[in-house]
C-alpha cells in the first residue's frame, strides 16, 4: 500500500549532532560453521587454509568450541579476531554446536566443515557457483582427500541393520552380512564426476540455507556419530544430495576422533541406534542389535589389546598406538556408556 505525499507531515530540520551514515556490511555468500573440541593445531591449519588464500566468494567463519581444554578457543580469539567464536561451558556435542553456529550465520549458504580439514584456493567460490547453478539441490559434498593425496570415501549408501551387524566381530566371521556391509561402505564409490547419492560424509557439506532449515537442522539427539547419516536423510527429502568430485578438500581422517577415543566410541554406538530407530527398525531388532554390540565389546577389547601388544613387539609403534586407542575407546564404552547406549 502506498501513502499519498500530501498525507505525510512536512520535514523538520535536524537540530542534533551531525548525522553519520552507518551501513551494515553486506551479508557474506557463505557462512563456514566449525564445531571444535580439543583440536587446536588442526583447527589452526583449517583456518589458515580459509584465510591465507583467495576463496572466490565472500565468507564468514563461526567456530563453536565445546569447552576445549587445549587452548583452542584462546587461539581463535587471539589469532583470528574476525571470527565469531562461541565458547560453550561444556561439550554440547557435534550437532548442537553446529546448530549454534548456524543460528548466528548470515550467509546464503552454510558450509559445515570439520576442524581437521583444509581447503584449496577458490573452493568456496566453486561450491557457490555450482549450487547457485543448480537451485534444486539440497546439499553438496566435495571429494575428500587424505593427507597422502588419495581419495577417501566421500559418500555412501544408507546403512542397514545387516550392514551394521557385520561390524560385530562375533558375527563377522560367519560372512552372513558381508555383502550388505560392502554395499554400504564401498560398493558404489567413484571419486570422479557428479551424482546424486544417499549419504555424504559430514566432514564437509555445503547447503543453501532454506534446505538446511526445511530439513530441520542437525538432530541434537546425536551426541557424536551418525548425525551425517541423519542430516543426509532429512535433506534428501527436500532436494537431491549431490556429490561433486571436481572440488577437493583435504581431510585428515578421524584425527580428532582418535584424539578423543573414549568420548567417541559410546557416541558412535548410540548414534547408529538412533539412526536405525528413525529409519524404521523395530524394537525387537534394536534390542537384538544392542545385545550383539554389548556382548561383542569385551571380545573386541581383548582383541585390540593383543593386537597392540603384537604390533609393539614387532616394531610397528604407530599401528600399535592406533590399536591401543581403539582399546581405550572400548574400555570407556563398557565402563561409562552402556547405560546411554541402551537408552538410545
Amino acid at each position: 500500500m502506498r501513502v499519498a505525499p500530501d498525507v505525510l507531515p512536512a520535514p523538520r530540520p535536524w537540530a542534533g549532532p551531525p548525522l553519520v551514515p552507518r551501513t551494515a556490511p553486506d551479508p557474506p555468500a557463505v557462512s563456514v560453521c566449525i564445531a571444535n573440541w580439543n583440536c587446536r593445531d588442526l583447527l589452526r591449519r583449517c583456518l589458515d587454509s580459509l584465510f591465507d588464500q583467495p576463496q572466490g566468494a565472500t565468507f564468514e567463519v563461526i567456530v563453536a568450541d565445546n569447552a576445549s581444554d587445549d587452548g583452542a578457543a584462546e587461539m581463535v580469539a587471539d589469532e583470528y579476531p574476525q571470527i565469531t567464536l562461541i565458547r560453550n561451558p561444556d561439550n554440547l556435542g557435534f550437532s548442537r554446536a553446529n546448530n549454534q553456529a548456524a543460528a548466528l550465520a548470515r550467509g546464503r549458504f552454510l558450509f559445515f566443515l570439520n576442524n581437521d580439514t583444509e581447503l584449496p584456493a577458490g573452493c568456496l567460490g566453486e561450491l557457490v557457483r555450482f549450487t547457485a547453478a543448480n537451485p534444486g539441490v539440497g546439499m553438496v559434498g566435495p571429494r575428500l582427500l587424505g593427507t597422502d593425496g588419495q581419495p577417501q570415501i566421500s559418500y555412501r549408501r544408507k546403512p542397514t541393520l545387516a550392514a551394521l551387524l557385520h561390524r560385530v566381530s562375533l558375527l563377522r566371521w560367519t560372512g552372513l552380512f558381508r555383502k550388505a556391509y560392502y554395499r554400504y561402505r564401498r560398493d558404489t564409490f567413484d571419486p570422479d564426476g557428479v551424482r546424486a547419492v544417499e549419504v555424504l560424509m559430514g566432514a564437509a557439506v555445503f547447503l543453501p540455507r532454506p534446505a538446511f532449515e526445511a530439513a530441520g537442522r542437525w538432530d541434537e539427539g546425536y551426541r557424536f556419530g551418525a548425525e551425517d547419516l541423519d542430516l543426509s536423510t532429512q535433506v534428501g527429502r527436500v532436494g537431491p544430495v549431490v556429490y561433486w568430485g571436481a572440488v577437493e578438500v583435504v581431510h585428515h581422517g578421524r584425527a580428532s576422533s582418535r584424539a578423543n577415543a573414549g568420548y567417541v566410541a559410546g557416541g558412535v554406538a548410540a548414534g547408529y541406534v538412533r539412526y536405525l530407530r528413525r529409519a524404521g527398525a523395530s524394537r525387537a531388532a534394536l534390542r537384538a542389535y544392542k545385545a550383539a554390540v554389548t556382548l561383542d565389546a569385551p571380545v573386541q577389547l581383548a582383541g585390540k589389546v593383543v593386537q597392540a601388544a603384537a604390533r609393539l613387539l614387532t616394531g610397528r609403534r604407530a599401528k600399535a598406538d592406533k590399536s591401543w586407542l581403539a582399546a581405550k575407546g572400548l574400555w570407556h564404552f563398557l565402563r561409562r556408556d552402556l547405560t546411554h547406549f541402551w537408552a538410545a
